[in-house]
């Protein structure tokens, strides 16, 4: 699915109740209240933090999609193109970071994959 695909998914839906929108603050908090999910998630799976016995396993997957769904909320509320947005912040990475990582064996620039350099790591 393209960002502008579930864009317009999540304001068909969110359209459909008489509140609609939330203000931008509070979209700000529930992003926080799905990061802090996926933190606990991922404490207790890689983390030190182990999970109580009664605690069930939470599905990874679940928790980054709520967090995409809060993001593409509040760009909608904000009237923000995520497609277009998403198009300059990897050109900016790229151009950032063409020479910043080691290229992997055999490719003149490899693109970071799971296991490469953080996305948005500014450090």
């Amino acid at each position: 699915m393209e960002l502008k695909e579930a864009q317009a998914r999540v304001d068909a839906w969110i359209s459909r109740f008489e509140e609609g929108y939330w203000p931008p603050l509070t979209n700000l908090a529930r992003l926080m209240e799905e990061v802090g999910e996926l933190a606990r998630e991922m404490n207790h799976r890689f983390g030190h933090k182990t999970k109580k016995p009664e605690e069930p396993d939470q599905d990874l997957a679940m928790e980054l999609a709520d967090i995409l769904f809060v993001l593409i909320a509040i760009a909608n509320e904000q009237g923000i193109d995520l497609d277009e947005a998403f198009r300059r912040v990897l050109d900016k990475y790229e151009a950032r970071d063409a020479s910043r990582w080691t290229p992997r064996r055999g490719e003149a620039s490899a693109p970071a994959g799971p296991a490469g350099p953080a996305v948005g790591d500014d450090s």
